[in-house]
């Protein structure tokens, strides 16, 4: 019957003793219990063997003396004795779970005594001296102070003890690390030993509660996350199965040291068999299709430090059905649906309204809503009739007022769109196939409404005919076209670009700062008070969730949209994708298999290499039979190479400017150079002479490319343009009236260019770090990425057209998904490659 939950929040279990509870010793109605006698941090509990007796819980803050009954130190209320007995005076006592059954607490006030009595007399002195100690700390006046004595304590405790290696799973395991953790669930935590081997992860409880040792085999874990708990970055979390809803085991450390060094180590066994997803490969899969609207969420929230075992970083969903009052429910009507592009709070326009004149005549620092969309009460109004003694820990052993709890979801949606207060989101729970929390099955008594009504199972829609037929229903709403199209705009202020800054306050989605990550940092607050005190009310308050998107999240790309589409090459270009589902593509690979291919570019062998330029080379192109390789340099040169006679055949100047790019055109008989006087040279293999020069630039021509009968040439003056051009055919008749066949403008300098295999698409790279992908046939930019932080030095489509290479003068190589215009890999050379 005893748990965790019985102690106060922020409140440890040390120890526990066999004994006898003893009451009106030496009287004729004198009666004995017997069970175990726990000593926690804040409290003294005992808990009967027989069930039907209820657990005793009694504050040391409310103990008037601790003594042995047979000391004659009547004025030392602190004293041992060898009977192993301990008085323990009090004015104040809670009775829990009486006949065993869940309830609210019962206090008994006035002076009482209790008497326990140690099976093991032996250990009475130690026990006394603990309860001494613990005992000044609860009298201490400032919170602060009480938590750091009773951190002293603890780490005293902790730091006289180690993992007893016998409870190794093998002989032949081998020790990596070993440290001081804490196991964190819902509400509490339990410090102990953190031990990993070259095979398994423990955790041994200090007070050997619920287990002697918690053991994870690393071979078993899928994913592990860092965490940030109570503000700071001391979390870890481990899966061992791909439910992202549950994990094995959460620890929270005491320093950033150990939890990295354990991360780092699990994380290294598990590489070689785990990918580690970022946001962007979930947005990917979700925008294809390969992973639902609710899979998608949890991931995200997963990503966002959102756990099960945090309630005050419970994962968020959002409320998607706005009608609670029809019989049937239409998922075909927008009307049926929230507005998913609004926080709750700024779903009323008229309760908006006053809260923007309030936030409008507040001192800095600002905020609209008084309370979050997720806390610990929040969660726990949704889950009381399943999890009714983490709501009894929250609120010092009492349900909520009968009137304010979870009773109707009609009510609950209603209170959101109107309540001054009230601006909460769902649970996970709600897109699930359990429905207990929605059935009061345990028979808890939650209380009388006003209206005489008790509280029992949740009133369900006149929709439902059922709690599973509502989960279904709300499922179905989640994963419908509508939220598919819309969940985007949610996803941008929970997790996204509107979740600070400017963007948060035009679309009403400022909460307190303290909220936020970074919002306060602890570590430079000294007073532990003030600590304490900030800590609490965050905690119990809530928290944002770390923002993964600082850009606009796109759209989901839906069946509705691809039926419609096929009248437009570009939106077909944008939402068809070449390679079907079923095929492996880049951004479903491991990180191991990612880090192999960027390796083997590292492991490509010189095989021979010739000094034929005074400058850098800008440009190579070699002929179809391979017999011979042209080369432009910033030395201003066009040069012919012989791969058989290993010589230089010819070496022509068309200007004192240098030379950017070459090709040649099909057939051999033609080079095409651009230059950085504005010109694009013709130039004839076989009459070894200049044809003609196309004049179409205003400034450097930095890159041409010519694919089917069209030439394309960028340049610095902020344009890539299409010109006709086929082999055998010189543009010298036409000389200053070339046709143009199109114009893509840029706002800066264009550096290089690229066009995909099927010529659909071309790829821009601008001087400030800008990638843009056009579709060729309508001249227009499907997106404009901001890949680099200096010059895009090249760009080249993936044989299959879904991804985009670029790399940057600032040493990196990005990898683009074209389809959606995301990154989906970075990696870092030593110096600029092209």
């Amino acid at each position: 019957r005893f748990s965790l939950l019985l102690l106060n929040l922020e409140e440890y279990y040390f120890e526990q003793h066999r004994a006898n509870h003893i009451i009106n010793k030496g009287r004729r109605d004198e009666r004995k219990f017997r069970g175990s006698l726990k000593i926690c941090s804040k409290s003294i509990i005992f808990e009967p063997d027989d069930n039907v007796h209820p657990i005793i819980k009694i504050p040391l803050r409310d103990c008037i003396s601790i003594k042995a009954p047979e000391d004659n130190e009547a004025n030392n209320p602190f004293t041992r004795d060898a009977s192993g007995g301990i008085s323990v005076v009090c004015n104040q006592v809670f009775l829990i779970k009486e006949r065993n059954v869940i309830a609210p607490y019962r206090t008994v006030r006035g002076r009482t005594e209790h008497l326990f009595q140690l099976d093991v007399a032996g250990k009475l002195g130690d026990v006394v001296q603990t309860l001494h100690q613990l005992y000044r700390a609860s009298c201490l006046d400032k919170m602060g102070d009480q938590a750091a004595m009773i951190t002293a304590i603890l780490q005293s405790r902790l730091a006289r003890t180690s993992f007893d290696k016998n409870r190794f799973q093998s002989i032949s395991e081998t020790l990596h690390m070993e440290c001081k953790a804490e196991m964190v669930t819902p509400l509490v935590t339990n410090p102990g030993h953190v031990c990993v081997t070259d095979a398994n992860l423990y955790f041994q409880p200090l007070n050997g509660y619920p287990k002697p040792v918690v053991q994870i085999t690393l071979q078993n874990v899928r994913r592990i996350y860092k965490r940030r708990h109570g503000l700071m970055p001391l979390g870890l979390e481990v899966f061992c199965t791909e439910n992202d809803l549950c994990s094995d085991i959460y620890l929270k450390f005491y320093n950033c040291q150990d939890r990295d060094e354990l991360y780092f180590f699990i994380a290294t066994y598990i590489e070689n068999h785990i990918t580690e997803h970022t946001a962007e490969s979930y947005m990917l899969q979700w925008q294809r299709g390969h992973i639902s609207n609710y899979q998608y969420l949890l991931h995200l929230n997963n990503l966002a430090d959102r756990s099960c075992n945090d309630l005050s970083q419970y994962p968020v969903f959002p409320w998607i059905i706005a009608d609670y009052s029809s019989s049937v429910l239409d998922l075909t009507k927008p009307e049926t649906f929230r507005d998913l592009s609004k926080p709750v709070g700024a779903l009323n326009k008229e309760r908006l309204d006053r809260l923007l004149t309030r936030y409008q005549e507040m001192p800095e620092p600002k905020f609209m809503y008084g309370s979050h969309y997720s806390s610990p009460g929040y969660v726990l109004f949704y889950l009381v009739r399943v999890a009714p003694e983490y709501m009894l820990c929250l609120q010092n052993g009492k349900f909520d007022h009968a009137d304010r709890m979870f009773n109707s979801l009609a009510e609950t949606w209603k209170n959101c769109l109107d309540g001054a207060t009230d601006f909460k989101e769902l649970i996970p729970e709600f897109y699930e196939n359990d429905s207990s929390f929605l059935v009061n099955s345990l028979k808890l008594d939650l209380g009388k409404r006003q209206g005489g009504k008790m509280v029992e199972d949740v009133e369900l829609p006149p929709w439902a005919s059922g709690p599973d037929d509502f989960l279904q229903k709300s499922q179905e709403a989640l994963e419908s076209q509508y939220v598919s199209e819309h969940l985007h705009e949610w996803i941008d202020i929970i997790f996204g670009y509107k979740q600070k800054g400017s963007e948060a306050v035009a679309a009403h989605n400022v909460f307190h700062p303290l909220t936020y990550e970074g919002g306060v940092d602890l570590n430079s607050i000294m007073d532990p008070n003030e600590k304490v005190a900030l800590l609490t009310q965050i905690l119990e308050f809530g928290q944002t969730p770390k923002q993964l998107f600082t850009v606009p999240h796109p759209q989901r790309i839906v069946p509705k949209l691809k039926s419609l589409s096929r009248t437009s090459s570009h939106s077909v270009s944008l939402t068809e994708s070449p390679v079907s589902p079923n095929e492996e593509s880049f951004e479903d690979l491991t990180e191991e298999s990612i880090t192999l291919a960027w390796n083997n570019i590292a492991k490509l062998k010189l095989d021979e290499q010739y000094k034929i330029h005074k400058e850098a080379v800008t440009g190579v192109a070699v002929t179809c039979n391979g017999s011979s390789v042209f080369t432009t340099s910033q030395d201003s040169t066009l040069k012919m190479f012989s791969k058989e006679s290993k010589t230089i055949q010819r070496s022509v100047s068309f200007s004192n400017m240098a030379l950017s790019s070459c090709l040649i055109l099909p057939g051999d008989t033609t080079v095409i150079t651009s230059s950085w006087d504005n010109h694009i040279y013709f130039y004839s293999i076989a009459f070894g002479r200049q044809q003609d020069i196309l004049m179409g630039h205003d400034d450097a021509v930095s890159k041409i490319c010519w694919r089917d009968g069209r030439l394309y040439s960028a340049s610095w003056d902020s344009t890539v343009k299409v010109w006709p051009c086929v082999p055998g055919e010189t543009p010298s008749s036409k000389k200053h009236h070339v046709e143009l066949l199109a114009e893509l403008e840029h706002d800066v300098s264009v550096n290089t260019i690229d066009l995909n295999a099927a010529s659909t698409m071309l790829a821009s790279g601008t001087r400030e770090g800008t990638v843009s992908v056009w579709d060729v046939a309508t001249a227009t930019a499907l997106h404009q990425l901001p890949c680099h932080s200096g010059t895009v030095l090249d760009a080249a489509f993936s044989p299959d057209s879904r991804h985009l290479l670029s790399a940057g003068e600032d040493c990196c190589f990005k990898v683009i998904d074209v389809q959606t215009g995301m990154l989906i890999s970075s990696v870092t050379a030593d110096e600029p490659q092209r």
